[in-house]
């Protein structure tokens, strides 16, 4: 029986559960953080961001219940009508990993399409929630939002990016 031995050179890849769980802290105090009015209206979704990379970079160890989790926890923080953040998060990871199933490999020009196209479906879900429930919604927020979570995710993505398989 010939049992292979890893080669010293080959870089050993650790588990990535205490990264996900510092992303997680640092993402919901950056969503807690207080400030401005005038400025709080460009912060991004941190949250989302921090599922959506782990959604789409480490499908082993995060997935549809991971979103909804995660939604969950921002709905508590946000004090967020129960569930909105949450099924918003679980319909986009199940997208997103449903349209990816067949590409091998994800650059990272893919990774920011998508993730612009999922930031889009989450704001339009929101949007549409907020209108059935009949709160108050400002357009303007959320093209802020829209536009400073897309141009957030290279930072995201070049942070995280040595936790990715």
């Amino acid at each position: 029986m010939l049992i292979a031995k890893k080669l010293p050179s080959e870089k050993q890849r650790k588990d990535p559960l205490w990264i996900i769980i510092v992303s997680i802290v640092i993402a919901s105090i950056l969503v807690v953080y207080p400030m401005s009015y005038a400025v709080a209206g460009w912060r991004p979704l941190y949250m989302f961001l921090i599922m959506l990379f782990w959604v789409l970079c480490q499908p082993t160890w995060c997935g549809i219940w991971f979103a909804f989790t995660l939604g969950l926890f921002t709905d508590l923080l946000l004090d967020a009508p129960l569930g909105m953040n949450a099924l918003s998060y679980v319909l986009i990871a199940f997208l997103t990993r449903y349209f990816i199933r067949e590409r091998r490999v994800l650059t990272f020009s893919n990774l920011w399409v998508i993730s612009m196209l999922a930031i889009l479906a989450h704001l339009t879900f929101t949007f549409m929630a907020q209108v059935m429930a009949g709160t108050h919604f400002s357009i303007t927020r959320h093209w802020q939002t829209l536009v400073s979570s897309i141009f957030c995710w290279p930072i995201l993505y070049y942070l995280l990016k040595r936790w990715r398989i």
